[in-house]
């Protein structure tokens, strides 16, 4: 099988990528927008959930958490995916599953049901996150990919950074079961349009799946990522210790490494490991890690269960209180990516690292007296830092890799980025319940949160 879009340049200007490659990359970018705005859209309706469903709090933050499980569970397929189907293929199955995960949210009587949708549509896109910055890498020439990846920026940032001013502006007017109707249409479209235009065909290889592979990557994502999130749970109750997930979880992940190794000597690897061999790849792997921990972890969960618990505000104001700082991230995720292409990525991860570093220690001096003006301020300091990294982490991890390598790079880079998030999550959770016990019970949650 051979690609049926031509090499990704025209005549006129060889570092502008062909006019197809870019529809094509743009179809990818608005579904995948649509989907990664699920993420985060339900943080600032957890406490309506807990009481519309009868929930505690803490528990009804799995809707966010076990979102991102799903997707660091399944992500490490994709790898394996990306190569055994066509992109046209996994983009149908994608948009599909995370079309059915909606109208089952929607219409979820319980709060079992709700998450089994979050589950389901968190599947459909964990597969198309890898898929689109894999078609970028192929279809896009070297020197302009920092601009492209710029532009996923917005799917893979803002759009979680946008959720909650989406979610709280529905949820003021519409009530929660909106936040997935509101969706569908959309999702649906990009399936139909995805059908029609999508014929970008890569060459495939017949691989048998290796089923050990995948039950390993199972128990050990989901162990891990079950047990740190079970720490953020306060007042105890757990079927099992949070530490025993997380030992089976390393376990699992050692076995899973180890058979890894083994089967990517004959090109059989569920996830191909090679990447890390690479130290460009594993260096901008760790920062980018670290940087998901404080978008998702910080600006997408703690601030907006601030604004509404310390603050007093409500869910509509919490969430367009989070609206400048994420329109800051996008707007400047193309320019630094373009910049990118001219500088590299020293010179921009640097001051991105300092401004996110200052803008953290800033928050840890707000209280209950502090204006919200002061609040955003600092938010858009942090999505400015996020910004400066992000892009050049992102191009520079996979642009160091080689053709054959770039489905498992971006297998590797979505899965950490997940696990980073949903690792955040459970850090921050886990420091506030402890702060809110310390001070007496006025910390950002009165359910133990």
């Amino acid at each position: 099988m051979t690609d049926t879009v031509s090499p990704p340049t025209t005549d006129s200007d060889p570092g502008t990528p062909a006019p197809k490659a870019t529809l094509l990359i743009g179809v990818l970018v608005v579904s995948a927008f649509v989907m990664i705005l699920n993420e985060t859209i339900l943080s600032v309706a957890l406490r309506d959930l807990s009481v519309d469903l009868n929930v505690p709090t803490t528990t009804a933050q799995w809707l966010t958490s076990g979102f991102l499980l799903t997707m660091a569970v399944v992500i490490p397929t994709t790898g394996f995916l990306l190569e055994r189907f066509t992109p046209r293929q996994i983009f149908l199955a994608s948009l599909t599953l995370f079309s059915t995960g909606t109208v089952v949210a929607a219409l979820a009587p319980s709060f079992g049901v709700l998450l089994t949708g979050r589950v389901v549509q968190a599947t459909g896109t964990a597969v198309m996150l890898p898929l689109l910055m894999t078609s970028v890498m192929r279809l896009v020439p070297a020197h302009r990919r920092g601009a492209t990846m710029g532009t996923i920026t917005i799917v893979i940032a803002v759009a979680p950074a946008v959720g909650p001013t989406i979610g709280g502006a529905v949820l003021a007017s519409l009530g929660w079961r909106w936040m997935f109707w509101i969706v569908l249409p959309l999702a649906l479209t990009a399936l139909v349009i995805g059908a029609v235009w999508l014929h970008l065909d890569n060459p495939t290889r017949r691989l048998p799946l290796d089923l050990v592979s995948v039950v390993l990557s199972a128990i050990g994502f989901g162990g891990l990522l079950y047990g740190l999130s079970s720490f953020g749970e306060g007042g105890g109750g757990h079927p099992v210790p949070p530490w025993a997930p997380i030992v089976v979880g390393l376990a699992a992940l050692t076995v899973f490494v180890l058979r890894q190794t083994r089967l990517q000597r004959h090109d059989r690897a569920l996830l191909d490991l090679r990447p890390f061999t690479h130290r460009s790849f594993t260096v901008a792997l760790v920062l980018a890690a670290l940087l998901f921990m404080c978008l998702l972890g910080a600006g997408a969960i703690m601030l907006p269960l601030f604004l509404q618990t310390v603050l007093d505000t409500s869910t509509f104001v919490s969430g367009l209180a989070v609206l400048p700082g994420g329109l800051v991230l996008g707007l400047l995720g193309r320019p630094v990516g373009a910049l990118f292409d001219r500088v590299g990525a020293r010179p921009l991860v640097i001051p991105g690292a300092s401004a996110m570093a200052v803008s953290l220690w800033l928050f840890t001096l707000l209280g209950p007296g502090s204006p919200l003006v002061l609040v955003i301020g600092i938010h858009i300091v942090l999505m400015t830092g996020l910004a400066l990294m992000m892009t050049p982490l992102m191009t520079e991890a996979l642009g160091s890799l080689p053709d054959h390598l770039y489905s498992h790079g971006s297998a590797i880079l979505t899965t950490l980025q997940q696990l980073a998030g949903a690792l955040g999550t459970a850090v921050f959770v886990t420091v506030a319940a402890v702060g809110s016990a310390g001070g007496g019970g006025a910390g950002p949650d009165a359910d133990g949160l």
